[in-house]
């Protein structure tokens, strides 16, 4: 029987994915020890949950008013810690839980990245993930010594030539390359252990890739596009996406178009799993879930959703009045998440305001957040995933830990007596547990028709 994917939406930072998680009565403060992150985990893996995952900016969203003052003040999303390191410090606390980690395509180098998540995936047993970011805006420019963000369409041109050596530097030893005789003195079979020789148009890389193919072969690529250009990309390298789809009819849509778009590239769809967000907030009952709700929504700044909108849209909105429309000037030189202006301006049908983008996007706030009852949440994300919208989820929390207690303790028992999520996990690596196969070498090459 086909079960959902579950992912736990995580931050290396003091916040969840709401800035205003931070402030919330039950939510943990110790955000830079490895016991919060490894607690987290050992929830997660307590309702067998595939995947943990961090999410990442190279920049504390100070784009407003440029000054971080008031983002400081207020901790909109200011602290971000190592997200890779904490990783480890999760792994090490859990044993079947994968966790997957974010790193630019546009700040690093593919080398570096190659050598850095293969590594990651033989000291925790096959259980890494990369989440494949091209980033966002000048203020991660500006931290890694870059004056502007390149364009948002050239950012992926040059990301489909990172993944191509990326995916090289994996190749690099074959899956019994490695031998390790004292007997006879061989340690690798020099024939299966291959020289990458890559120049292209924005990356070149000539040497032999250090490490060995990991218990999985490779980590998992996750990637989360959502613009035209981000979907292509993602139509060709990803292995799990994460989505955010805004209602069911669109959900249905998108996900069909986008395994349409995976198998025209001759990849199996099947062996692709997409995965909507959700922000559940559940109790025992409806009346005490809506309770939970109205605290966490008391919890919002104006000034969160404004940060966040002009870190993602790498656009100062402190430079509009609230309802002062925007020019399409302004709107074209958006450069951040594209995905993100359009569906502000396609639900708006004119130029919006800068209250027409808090009031869409919804940033800072859950969209779309399902509150009910254990059952009331399970009902939702079977009909979701039973009729076509999605593979799973992306659990996202609206404080830590308690988000992921409440769904573990109310939802998942209910998911699994009902064949949804699994009772135990299918085995050792995060391939396993996904349902992906073993990576062959080669196997991420365009094939013709």
């Amino acid at each position: 029987m086909r079960q959902m994917v579950l992912v736990g939406f995580l931050q290396a930072q003091n916040c969840t994915t709401l800035a205003s998680a931070w402030r919330h009565p039950d939510a943990r403060s110790d955000f830079t020890t490895a016991a919060y992150y490894q607690r987290i985990g050992q929830i997660l893996e307590e309702g067998k949950f595939q995947m943990g995952f961090f999410d990442d900016r190279l920049a504390m969203p100070d784009i407003y008013g440029g000054n971080p003052a008031e983002v400081v003040a207020n901790g909109v999303r200011v602290v971000k810690i190592d997200p890779v390191v904490t990783l480890m410090a999760m792994a090490f606390g859990t044993k079947y839980l994968g966790i997957g980690s974010t790193a630019s395509t546009t700040y690093y180098e593919p080398f570096d990245v190659a050598r850095r998540f293969q590594t990651v995936d033989h000291m925790i047993g096959g259980r890494a993930a990369w989440n494949v970011v091209t980033s966002v805006n000048d203020g991660e420019a500006h931290n890694m010594g870059r004056d502007v963000h390149m364009d948002h369409d050239l950012r992926y041109d040059r990301a489909d030539e990172f993944m191509e050596i990326v995916h090289s530097c994996w190749d690099g030893w074959e899956d019994d390359a490695l031998v390790v005789d004292k007997t006879t003195g061989l340690f690798a079979h020099p024939e299966k252990v291959h020289r990458l020789e890559y120049e292209g148009k924005f990356l070149k890389s000539h040497g032999t890739f250090t490490v060995p193919r990991s218990p999985q072969g490779h980590p998992v690529v996750i990637q989360a596009g959502s613009s035209a250009r981000g979907k292509v990309f993602a139509a060709r390298w990803a292995e799990t996406m994460f989505v955010g789809y805004p209602d069911f009819a669109t959900a249905r849509r998108d996900y069909a178009a986008m395994k349409a778009a995976i198998a025209a590239l001759n990849r199996d769809p099947d062996n692709v799993t997409i995965n909507t967000i959700a922000y559940p907030v559940v109790a025992e009952t409806r009346a005490e879930a809506e309770d939970k709700w109205a605290l966490i929504d008391s919890l919002y700044k104006e000034v969160d959703g404004l940060s966040l909108l002009s870190e993602a849209l790498n656009y100062d909105f402190k430079k509009k009045a609230m309802d002062e429309a925007f020019t399409d000037g302004e709107l074209e030189g958006m450069s951040g998440m594209q995905a993100m202006r359009d569906r502000v301006m396609e639900q708006t049908g004119r130029n919006p305001t800068v209250r027409d983008f808090l009031e869409v996007t919804r940033r800072g706030r859950p969209r779309e957040a399902i509150i009910g009852s254990g059952k009331d949440i399970a009902d939702r994300l079977e009909q979701w995933f039973s009729e076509g919208a999605c593979d799973g989820f992306v659990i996202a929390g609206t404080h830590t830990p308690g988000t992921f207690e409440d769904f573990v303790r109310f939802v998942v028992p209910e998911l699994q007596r009902r064949g949804l999520s699994p009772k135990e996990y299918k085995g050792a690596t995060l391939r396993e547990n996904l349902g992906l196969g073993r990576p062959e070498i080669g196997g991420w090459k365009l094939k013709s028709a």
